[in-house]
């Protein structure tokens, strides 16, 4: 599978060059292709958005004014001949552009960021202007929760997240998150599931700093909003894996159920790195019970055995004096965020956010033998 800093490559570079030389004669389409290419190769992804938007700052007008104008006739032509020149991963380059060359200029910026997040996203480039100029923005941001458009009210919740994968944290809202809670008020109902996704992955990010305020949240949602189910159930799984006992009852699943865990195995119980084994068990409920089952790998660290890694298995309605038998195949394959090491691997069941048990797998190093 191609890696992603590959779709920053000299074919986009090109189609952005044809963008801006499209609407401008001014514009040099072979000394920005020249500039943003070179060095391109060796760069990963982050780098090369940055190199390239340092392309566009040498090659676009350097006053902002002049700057926003081209950059909007071109998102216009883009729009009116379909092109796609400016789609994706090229407007990731342009956002990063009007995230530094016109952060001096949120009454410019903002709007183009609002005009350019439907291209792909603008969620990366408009946290420095929550940093730089909060008030501004963050009025920018209250007036694009009643926008038409999905992807503006999206770029709202996924902008301000505290903790945005790939993005710079934004540490005003992980000390507090009052101002970006309250963003998300007029969004949870929102009739775009694009949208309320984004809400949901916001109350996560909170609930990690947060959890009180988070299960307040969660818990007036779920008895007030007319499409909260899904964005209270998402963006509490958080605390769900953590087994937090507020959160499960939020959900309906009672932490203290009476549920007995047996014939829990692990086959093969040995086995190599890159290598599967199946766990097994089976689950007994005194009464009618629904279940959130899910269960932990601890994996061997440099120093010893991690923490429980939570893999969610199944929601089941578990049947009051019968038992109920589960499975799941899981590889200990070594992955780009975590390295299998040898050694015991423990692995617990959790149900209701309660351990009911656990066994061990060996994982060794055939390479070793």
């Amino acid at each position: 599978m191609a890696d992603f800093k590959d779709e920053l490559s000299p074919g986009l570079v090109g189609r952005l060059a044809d963008a801006f030389a499209d609407i401008s004669e001014s514009f040099d389409s072979a000394s920005f292709q020249q500039r943003a290419v070179s060095g391109l190769d060796g760069l990963e992804l982050k780098a090369r958005v940055t190199w390239i938007a340092q392309a566009l700052a040498e090659s676009l007008p350097t006053s902002p004014d002049d700057a926003a104008q081209l950059i909007r006739h071109a998102v216009d032509n883009d729009n009116r001949t379909g092109t796609g020149n400016l789609q994706g991963w090229a407007s990731m380059a342009v956002n990063e552009y009007i995230s530094t060359a016109m952060l001096d200029r949120p009454d410019i910026a903002l709007p183009l960021l609002g005009i350019l997040t439907s291209l792909y996203t603008a969620e990366f480039a408009i946290r420095p202007f929550i940093d730089a100029h909060y008030d501004t923005t963050m009025e920018q941001l209250r007036a694009w929760t009643t926008s038409a458009d999905e992807h503006v009210r999206r770029l709202v919740s996924e902008g301000s997240r505290p903790r945005l994968p790939w993005g710079r944290r934004l540490h005003r809202f992980i000390d507090n998150p009052s101002d970006s809670l309250a963003l998300l008020e007029p969004l949870v109902n929102d009739d775009s599931l694009y949208v309320r996704r984004s809400v949901a992955n916001h109350l996560s990010d909170v609930s990690k700093d947060h959890p009180g305020l988070v299960l307040d949240t969660a818990r007036r949602w779920a008895g007030e909003s007319i499409q909260g189910d899904f964005v209270v159930r998402h963006g509490l799984r958080t605390l769900i894996k953590r087994g937090d006992p507020e959160a499960l009852a939020i959900l309906g699943f009672d932490h203290n159920a009476p549920i007995e865990l047996t014939e829990l195995t692990c086959s093969p119980s040995t086995i190599s790195i890159e290598e599967t084994t199946t766990i097994s068990f089976t689950l007994h409920a005194s009464t009618p019970t629904k279940a959130a089952i899910d269960y932990l790998v601890h994996y061997q660290g440099a120093h010893g055995a991690k923490a429980g890694k939570v893999f969610k298995l199944t929601v089941r309605d578990l049947p009051a004096g019968e038992p109920v038998s589960f499975s799941r195949r899981h590889a200990f394959k070594h992955v780009s965020i975590r390295t299998i090491r040898p050694g015991p691997h423990l692995i617990e069941i959790q149900a209701n956010g309660r351990i009911l048990g656990a066994t061990t797998v060996d994982v060794t190093d055939a390479s070793e033998g």
